[in-house]
């Protein structure tokens, strides 16, 4: 079979492959419109248009026994949006590969192998862009984490920290305390219930006796160092005082 023959057969069998995606420009050219998958896309979406790749074929006269001649462009979208791959940028790994399929079959009717691999390797740029692009999340919102959870984090504990904070708390006790006994005692002296009450009356509100009020030294006379006189100590006014019982 002669050169052109195959490559005949091989543009009849691409067209059945290809009905849609294949224009033909004449017997030994031709383009191949491959569109793209592109990952973390709703491709359900309306209106959603996939982006393609564009791969040119000229046959050389001696191909399959020779490489054919190729190129490669970007489509632009119908929508305007940006293609998700950049020439040249992105172009060299994609010629890379054909270069590489393209020696692995050579003597071969290989188009349709040329195709695959050219639409797998930029499916490939895809997905590791979007994966690049879901590292980059993931770290944003790691360290986003990490500052939430830092407000959370207690200091580390060492032997210093440990008594600064028994000593503090050794302080804050001592003045509960000191607040508890200054309470309690002026709820004491609001209920009579401390000595030297000279209101005559005890605990609970109840009367001294005559006794008691002597030795409170709340009759007779007192010196101005608080000393009761002992003659008046000795004759307590009887009418003053009121006797229990």
């Amino acid at each position: 079979m002669s050169a052109t023959e195959e490559q005949e057969q091989e543009l009849e069998v691409l067209e059945s492959i290809y009905p849609d995606e294949l224009t033909k420009i004449s017997d030994t050219e031709f383009t191949i419109r491959l569109a793209l998958e592109e990952p973390d896309v709703d491709v359900d979406a309306e209106e959603y248009e996939a982006p393609a790749v564009l791969l040119r074929v000229t046959y050389t006269p001696d191909y399959p026994s020779e490489a054919p001649t190729l190129a490669l462009s970007l489509p632009s979208l119908d929508s305007g949006a940006p293609h998700p791959l950049a020439f040249p940028a992105d172009e060299p790994p994609l010629l890379s590969a054909l270069a590489t399929a393209v020696e692995e079959n050579m003597g071969m009717a290989m188009v349709f192998t040329l195709a695959t691999t050219l639409k797998e390797a930029a499916e490939d740029i895809l997905r590791s862009r979007a994966e690049e692009a879901q590292r980059v999340r993931d770290e944003a919102a790691r360290i986003e984490e990490e500052k939430e959870m830092e407000k959370f984090r207690g200091e580390l504990v060492t032997r210093e920290v440990f008594e600064r904070w028994r000593e503090s708390f050794k302080a804050e006790m001592r003045e509960k305390k000191e607040a508890e006994e200054r309470e309690r005692e002026e709820a004491e002296a609001k209920s009579g219930k401390r000595s030297g009450n000279a209101s005559g009356l005890g605990p609970g509100g109840r009367k001294l006796t005559g006794r008691e009020l002597f030795e409170r030294g709340l009759v007779g006379g007192a010196d101005d160092d608080g000393e009761v006189d002992e003659d008046e100590a000795a004759t307590p006014d009887v009418g003053k005082l009121e006797i229990n019982a």
